[in-house]
């Protein structure tokens, strides 16, 4: 009965001393993770601190960035008061003016066919969508807030702008001619057959 009373009293102090050891590991432990935890802490305040000037170097160049690109929004004076704008809306207007004469012309004359007819309103409604499109875009050059671009760009955009206006009033006005052409061979066919029936 004392061999397993001492039995039961060495294994009690063998349980005693693992339990000892495994709280002196994991003393040891925590003390390693309250380390570890400090050099988290202080690179954690490191990060902020240099974050905290990253952010304030990067928003101080955001706002030289900003104004930059705001100023890309404003229309100067010197690009409001180019004469190629007057140009443009100038062409504009000749287009419709030019474009509407013809086709009341070739409507009137008798001498196109309905499909004729509709191949010239095709080419017509397309010129004018065109042109359009162009008073659009120079309406956008001309707005402030509306696109970011240097004066020379600008003023470059609107000189690609009356060249597409003057390239196609130039078409318009050789289109108008063969059809004015067109229109008047024949009516004179029409008149030579006229004149041709009333002599037999």
């Amino acid at each position: 009965m004392l061999s397993a009373f001492c039995f039961k009293q060495s294994h009690a102090q063998a349980s005693t001393a693992q339990d000892v050891q495994q709280l002196l590991y994991d003393i040891e432990k925590l003390t390693q993770f309250k380390a570890i935890l400090s050099d988290m802490q202080t690179g954690y305040t490191i990060l902020t601190q240099g974050y905290g000037e990253v952010k304030d170097i990067s928003e101080g160049n955001f706002n030289l960035h900003s104004a930059f690109l705001n100023s890309l929004e404003a229309i100067s004076p010197a690009v409001r008061q180019y004469g190629r704008i007057a140009d443009i809306i100038a062409n504009q207007a000749s287009i419709v003016t030019e474009y509407k004469n013809a086709w009341n012309q070739a409507n009137a004359s008798g001498h196109f066919s309905a499909s004729e007819l509709l191949y010239l309103n095709s080419v017509f409604t397309q010129l004018l969508s065109q042109s359009v499109d162009n008073l659009t875009n120079l309406t956008n050059i001309l707005t402030a807030n509306t696109l970011r671009m240097t004066d020379a760009e600008r003023l470059q955009a609107i000189d690609h702008l009356y060249s597409d206006t003057q390239n196609k009033l130039t078409f318009l006005r050789g289109f108008n001619n063969q059809v004015a052409i067109l229109s008047l061979q024949r009516a004179k066919e029409q008149n030579d057959i006229q004149m041709l029936n009333k002599l037999f």
